[in-house]
This record gives C-alpha cells, structure tokens and sequence, in this order.
C-alpha cells in the first residue's frame, strides 16, 4: 500500500499529550477510510506536525485528519524508503 508524509502548520506549542491525543483520534477512526497513522512527530517551536501513513490515496488520508479537526496543509507520496 502507498506511503504518505502529511505535514499540518500552526500547531504551536503543541505538547506531548496533545500529539498523543490527536494521534489517538485519527487511529480511532483510520479503518474506515483504509488508513494506518504510523507515526507522528512534531517541532512545537515551529509548530509543525507531521504523520506517517499508509494509505490507498491522499484523499484517505485528508478525510481522516478533516474528520478529527486538524487537516493536513501538505500530503506528500513517500514512494522510496530504505
């Protein structure tokens, strides 16, 4: 299945549990649009989220993150990985 990258912006400050918690939510409900969240990361300075998933398209990926209330401003195809 495809690899996607997706990037959120303007969550600054976020903590630990508040990344916990939206991963949480987007696991919660991931089935239903094909998806596995693998992993996040995110850079509370800059405010910047990142999440790992495999998907059938982008567009699962996106209806997952707007139906948790954080939309991903950037969905990127991970094509390679070593």
């Amino acid at each position: 299945m495809p690899k996607f990258m997706d990037v959120h912006h303007g969550m600054k400050d976020i903590t630990a549990d508040g990344l916990r918690e939206a991963h949480q939510d987007d696991l919660a409900i991931e089935g239903q649009e094909g998806v596995h969240f693998e992993k996040a990361w995110a850079d509370p300075e800059s405010g910047t989220v990142y999440c790992l998933s495999e998907a059938p398209s982008a567009e699962a990926v996106q209806r997952v993150h707007e139906r948790t209330g954080h939309p991903a401003d950037e969905i990127h195809p991970v094509p390679l990985t070593v």
